[in-house]
């Protein structure tokens, strides 16, 4: 054959398998009918189906996944989708059915093969199979290291497992790979970790190593309180009361809303060391710079009740109770003085007055993340496992809203 047709017939046959295979990944024979893979996308089906699933409406949303799904059975995405919904709709085995077949296909490329196995991952994590699914997100950290989501998840399963160390590696790996308006929450993150690596180190009395840990912390994050919290006890344990006293009145001075928490250690130090004007002083001064702060008032209560002082204690805790009617740790108080007291009708009378358009509540701290709910402050949600996300939920008496003005808020 003359060489000058040649080359053309190789770029010939070169552009036609090109286009051919172009064709052949579009197009799909079914039934004996082609069909175009990229119009599942835009079926009716598949377009009700988002509308059901961004209302929330997960039942509905899966039956248009599933009626689209008939044009092109072997859609990766799109089963994807269907088995992680079939999983928070609780049908946890069928999602895993539905991964598990979609490993088993010849061709699918790495990316592909670690989404399938992040999802299977997640499928394993609900079910509660944890060595699986801590398995599974291994497994797509080998295909694609940088995957956050893989990474996310793992940290969470170690923490549930108290494999700290674990998880503070998997934090650090997280953290270099996410963005950097994400690198302050992964501090956060490291700190608590390294809180909890100290507590492991203070409980096999190693003090030094729990030191390191917890001083790590707090350079880490100041605003991780329990470090403080735990560090002063660990001053404490070793002699060194007037370190102890340090740490804790500074975690006074960096969260301020958050002051109550070293305050019972504070008033058993100052005692001990015969300085109680000194914890006197530290719950008058929390008092004058936040009235509605009722935690400083009670901890003052607390302390006068137990120097001989209940008619005192008992002032101080009808003041708490004007900004804060509805804490019920406040009446529980005020029932014991009074009980002590054997109920003197005046007091009764003026508590009776005080509390008459009250509503009580036992668990007063929300989570931020997931509205869990807990009478207690906690440092990691039980229910969403983020850390540092409690708040907690006042309701403010009319007489303060009348107070501040049209503009007044709830505290």
């Amino acid at each position: 054959m003359d060489s000058a047709y040649v080359l053309p017939a190789i770029l010939t046959a070169l552009l036609a398998g090109i286009a051919g295979g172009k064709v052949w990944e579009r197009y799909k024979l079914v039934q004996g009918k082609w069909v175009d893979r990229r119009r599942i996308r835009q079926t009716p089906h598949f377009i009700v189906g988002l509308n059901y699933l961004v209302a929330g409406r997960v039942d509905l949303a899966i039956e248009q996944f599933e009626a689209a799904l008939a044009l092109d059975p072997d859609a990766l995405e799109l089963r994807l989708m269907l088995g992680n919904l079939y999983r928070e709709r609780g049908q946890v085995g069928r999602a895993i059915q539905e991964h598990q077949a979609l490993l088993q296909r010849p061709r699918l490329n790495p990316m592909e093969h670690a989404n399938v196995l992040l999802c299977l991952g997640l499928d394993y994590r609900q079910a509660g199979f944890v060595d699986r699914a801590s398995e599974a997100f291994s497994e797509v950290l080998k295909l694609d290291p940088t995957n956050e989501a893989a990474l996310s998840n793992l940290e969470k399963l170690q923490e549930e497992q108290h494999q700290w160390q674990d998880a503070y590696v998997t934090r650090q790996r997280l953290a270099a790979v996410g963005s950097p308006a994400a690198q302050a929450r992964s501090n956060t993150i490291l700190a608590f970790l390294e809180h909890e690596l100290g507590l492991e180190a203070a409980g096999r009395q190693d003090f030094v190593d729990a030191s390191r840990r917890f001083e790590a912390a707090i350079a880490m994050d100041k605003a991780v309180i329990p470090a403080y919290l735990s560090l002063g006890d660990v001053r404490r344990a070793q002699g060194d009361d007037k370190g102890a006293a340090a740490i804790w009145e500074q975690a006074v001075d960096v969260s301020p809303d958050r002051a109550h928490l070293p305050l019972e250690r504070l008033e058993t130090l100052y005692v001990a060391q015969g300085r109680a004007d000194r914890f006197v002083a530290l719950c008058e001064r929390l008092t004058a710079a936040s009235p509605r702060e009722w935690r400083a008032r009670a901890a003052l209560a607390r302390h006068l009740a137990s120097q001989g002082n209940p008619t005192g204690a008992l002032e101080l805790l009808f003041g708490a109770l004007e900004h804060n009617p509805h804490a019920i740790a406040i009446h529980q108080a005020i029932w014991g003085l009074l009980s002590a007291l054997h109920l003197p009708q005046p007091l009764v009378a003026r508590y009776i007055d005080t509390t008459r358009q009250s509503v009580f509540y036992l668990d007063p701290h929300v989570c931020t993340r997931c509205r869990y709910r807990s009478t207690g402050l906690l440092w990691q949600c039980p229910q969403c496992h983020e850390w540092n996300t409690f708040v907690e939920e006042r309701i403010t008496p009319a007489s303060d809203i009348d107070a501040d003005g049209p503009g007044g808020a709830a505290a």
